[in-house]
């Protein structure tokens, strides 16, 4: 495997995605893209009425990642890596979730016209936890919109994720268990996940779960 210079985090909310991604840039002193959701007016709106706003919130989220994402296409060539915390192919995700019918067919015409015009990513890390883990997380931190979120949702959304990676096969992957470990507090879980994604002898699509320390 050729060293990935192009590096996107993904993972259920509460995985830690931006918390890893902020931490990886800084140690590659790399180039850091953080998903603008809190630019999303229907953001809040969708999580107390899930049907009523989720086209809404899709639609929005899709054309600003494709805005985002369309400026790596050229500028960043030269810049010898950058970190994100998504990737553009995660919206699909929660479309299927959330989305049917006719607003369904809707996505389904412009999601592949929009991916085809934005560049590859070298390696996605799929951060994968617990439910419990992850309400944990995200009481944790607080944020106001995320305040109606339900364990069913969470539940629901961690099924969806593991179903798509599950099948994913575009770019390299890197599935890791987050459930016992803390790379945001433990420099240890954090070198050594960090050894894990520069591994020369990483795998197309593997597996981490790291052993849990006593």
């Amino acid at each position: 495997m050729e060293q990935p210079r192009y590096i996107a985090i993904e993972g259920v909310i509460g995985a830690g995605k931006t918390a890893l991604s902020k931490k990886l840039a800084e140690k590659l002193s790399a180039k850091l893209v953080l998903e603008e959701f809190e630019n999303n007016p229907f953001l809040e709106k969708f999580y107390d009425d899930r049907k009523r706003y989720a086209f809404q919130t899709q639609m929005f989220f899709l054309i600003n990642r494709f805005k985002q994402q369309e400026q790596f296409n050229q500028e960043d060539l030269f810049t010898e890596y950058l970190v994100s915390d998504y990737f553009f192919d995660k919206d699909q995700i929660f479309a299927y979730l959330n989305l049917s019918g006719e607003e369904l067919k809707l996505y389904e015409s412009v999601f592949p016209l929009l991916k085809r015009n934005l560049r590859q990513i070298d390696l996605v890390i799929f951060l994968q936890a617990s439910v419990d883990r992850l309400i944990y997380n995200i009481k944790k931190r607080g944020r106001s919109v995320e305040k109606n979120l339900t364990r069913t949702y969470i539940r629901e959304l961690s099924e969806a994720y593991n179903n798509f990676f599950f099948k994913y096969s575009s770019t390299p992957l890197l599935i890791v268990n987050t459930t016992d470990i803390d790379f945001v507090n433990k420099e240890d879980d954090f070198d050594e996940l960090f050894n894990q994604i520069f591994r020369k002898d990483r795998g197309f699509i593997e597996y981490f779960n790291p052993k849990i320390k006593v």
